[in-house]
């Protein structure tokens, strides 16, 4: 009997081990999205995170109307900085690299999405964009 027990206590310690890794740990995907930076901020009540607005080109239909497209993430503690430290990033486009989990974590942030690395492109006066300088930011897990 005791030997079912632990097996059992065992089996169920995986289960739910698992379980939590794949729910908040998990990295479901991994991607860019470029646009101008709308607002960063640092806020929450116990566990301070950034969370951002990232405006991107082009609009989406709305029930109403249409709508900007906007990219709500979280972003570390070092991007959330340099982010701040900006002084015109609002004319600028940049490059965000960001990774999707399947559930937030309060100390991660609101969002799925995590933000890692910024890279600032040049408006050029032709109306291209061009990679000007990534920041070297340690991703944080």
């Amino acid at each position: 009997m005791k030997k079912v027990i632990i097996i059992a206590s065992v089996v169920i310690v995986l289960a739910l081990s698992l379980f939590v890794y794949f729910r908040y740990y998990w990295t479901f995907a991994d991607g860019y999205k470029e646009g101008q930076l709308n607002n960063i901020m640092c806020k929450g009540y116990i566990f301070k995170t950034y969370e951002g607005k990232l405006i991107q080109s082009g609009y989406k239909g709305g029930g109403s109307g249409v709508q900007s497209n906007e990219f709500e993430f979280s972003a570390t503690e070092e991007v959330g900085k340099f982010l701040e430290q900006l002084e015109d990033v609002s004319s600028k486009n940049i490059k965000l690299h960001y990774k999707e989990y399947n559930n937030s974590l309060p100390w991660r942030g609101f969002s799925n999405f995590v933000v890692d690395s910024v890279i600032i492109l040049n408006t050029t006066p032709g109306g291209g964009a061009q990679k000007a300088d990534k920041t070297d930011v340690p991703p944080v897990l």
